[in-house]
């Protein structure tokens, strides 16, 4: 391959949150297997303009120019085949950011905010942070892996009392990606029903073929007046510390009590490093992209495998998009503190525990299997090696 994703690169001492943390626990040291940050090098052409700009030496108040809008602009049309208008795309220091902001601008205390579990667990902070309600339409586990209860979206819409709705496609933690179909019939719910829709999409460009993203403002004129596309450079090109991501708001009334949200709240969302490397990426990172695709499948289709054949007492659903496994030990029968506690101390795995995506996800965890693939490997045999220790004792 042009581009190495074989290579351990050696992320101490560079304040790594992923891996400059707790090594031992015990006895074992810890493989870290969570956070959502790649074990990848970004795109070269990022790592060039980054460097070029840093040996200016002035780096004073920014703003983004023409050519950052025309990059993202152009990535969306040929990559998501959605036209925008570069007066549509507004800013965040991140995504988790803008849906505090967006929750804030768009809903009063004590309004109903709509989420589908189990669900990226920031969702949860940014509304009981902001004292908005909890409504959940949880998504239903069937053999054919997880899809939408609609019955129950359309009874918690017509309560009256969700005035948005937040919606994670692609899904994190399961990993879905919504199809066409699916995504009208919930936008068809939230016109009728007056709820606005905040979408996260900042996973849209890491999808496994056959599948393909939809962003669901494209699908219709009604549907980019009533929603906000959280998008951003970071998952797909590991960039999350540089804080730039893109709030993508047609309709100019929303647009504009979104941004005033960020004042009132006195948001600086301008990152002078995040703005060159989100504008290199959608410039010159598609190459690169549709390497890491190709790696991230095989890695993926590897550990499906491995688990199904190898650890038959948990169980997976082959993601669609993300780089995340959602691996089900319920069968293990151990409480969500013993589960965490296993995987730490038997496997010598930190993983996500499925209980902070809320309680659909106990006795889960979510695993990030981008990394090179010798990494995985040892993931997954620590794993194999744990359970069967496990057994052997629980039957003594």
């Amino acid at each position: 391959m042009k581009f190495d994703f074989d290579t351990k690169v050696s992320r101490e001492n560079t304040y790594s949150v992923k891996w400059d943390t707790e090594k031992m626990q015990g006895g074992k040291e810890i493989l870290p297997m969570w956070i959502a940050d790649m074990d990848f090098e970004t795109v070269p052409q990022i790592k060039e303009a980054i460097a070029n700009r840093a040996k200016h030496g002035i780096y004073g108040y920014t703003q983004r120019g023409k050519g950052y809008y025309e990059a993202i602009i152009d990535w969306n049309r040929k990559r998501h085949n959605w036209q925008l208008e570069g007066e549509w795309i507004t800013h965040s220091l991140g995504v988790v950011n803008a849906l505090f902001t967006a929750i804030r601008a768009f809903t009063s205390v004590g309004d109903g905010v709509l989420v589908q579990p189990p669900v990226y667990h920031p969702f949860y902070r940014a509304i009981k942070y902001t004292d908005r309600q909890l409504y959940l339409n949880p998504l239903k586990l069937t053999e054919k892996g997880y899809e939408i209860d609609f019955v129950d979206f359309e009874d918690k819409l017509r309560s009256g009392r969700v005035k948005l709705f937040m919606l994670c496609n692609p899904h994190n933690p399961v990993g879905r990606v919504f199809t066409k179909e699916e995504l009208t019939l919930m936008g068809d719910l939230c016109l009728k029903y007056k709820v606005l829709v905040v979408s996260d999409e900042i996973h849209s460009d890491l999808i496994y073929r056959p599948h393909s993203h939809t962003p669901l403002a494209a699908i219709s004129k009604g549907f980019q007046e009533n929603s906000i596309t959280c998008t951003a450079p970071s998952k797909t090109f590991n960039l999350a510390g540089l804080a730039t991501s893109n709030i993508i708001i047609p309709n100019p009334e929303l647009r504009q009590r979104y941004n005033w949200a960020n004042d009132v709240a006195d948001i600086n969302p301008y990152n002078i490093f995040g703005a060159i490397a989100c504008e290199a990426a959608y410039r010159h990172g598609e190459e690169w992209l549709e390497a890491l695709l190709q790696y991230l499948s095989e890695n993926k289709d590897y550990a499906v495998d491995f688990i199904e054949k190898n650890i038959p007492e948990i169980s997976v659903v082959r993601p669609e998009g993300t780089y995340f496994l959602w691996l089900d030990f319920s069968r293990l029968g151990l409480s969500k503190e013993a589960l965490e506690r296993f995987l730490l101390d038997q496997a010598g795995l930190w993983l996500n525990q499925g209980h902070i995506f809320g309680s659909e996800g106990e006795g889960f965890a979510r695993m990030n299997f981008a990394c090179p693939k010798s990494i995985l490997e040892e993931a997954l045999h620590r794993l194999k090696a744990a359970i069967a220790e496990f057994l052997i004792h629980s039957f003594k």
